[in-house]
């Protein structure tokens, strides 16, 4: 039987890792060898920050509630408690955007949580 050298097929594999290393550094780019483990850990880290950056977007909607609700007399504990006490079904994301865009919005939100909890 003669031997198969898998031409086409190794160039193609090696050219897909080549293009999804374009733009790194050096022989990072250009090298096979070394372009294979830059895009491997770059997989990597794409991975793992995709999940990072779901918690860095929950703490910052936490600080902006917070400090809205400092403006508005309470304070972020309070006011989730409050809510969920209230049967008020907004969360974090949404609960920051009124902070942010629309403060009398958040404050009549804040006042309704605040008249339902007591």
């Amino acid at each position: 039987m003669p031997r198969a050298k898998r031409g086409v097929k190794a160039r193609r594999r090696r050219n897909k890792i080549l293009k999804m290393a374009k733009g790194y550094r050096g022989g990072k780019s250009r090298l096979i060898r070394t372009a294979t483990e830059m895009v491997h850990k770059a997989l990597q880290y794409s991975y793992r920050d995709r999940k990072v950056r779901k918690r860095k977007f929950r703490s910052l909607w936490n600080i902006r509630i917070g400090v809205a609700a400092k403006n508005c007399g309470s304070s972020y504990s309070k006011l989730i408690g409050a809510l969920k006490k209230a049967n008020i079904g907004l969360d974090r994301k949404i609960l920051a955007e009124l902070a942010v865009h629309d403060p009398e919005g958040f404050k009549k939100v804040v006042e309704v949580s605040k008249g339902a909890s007591e």
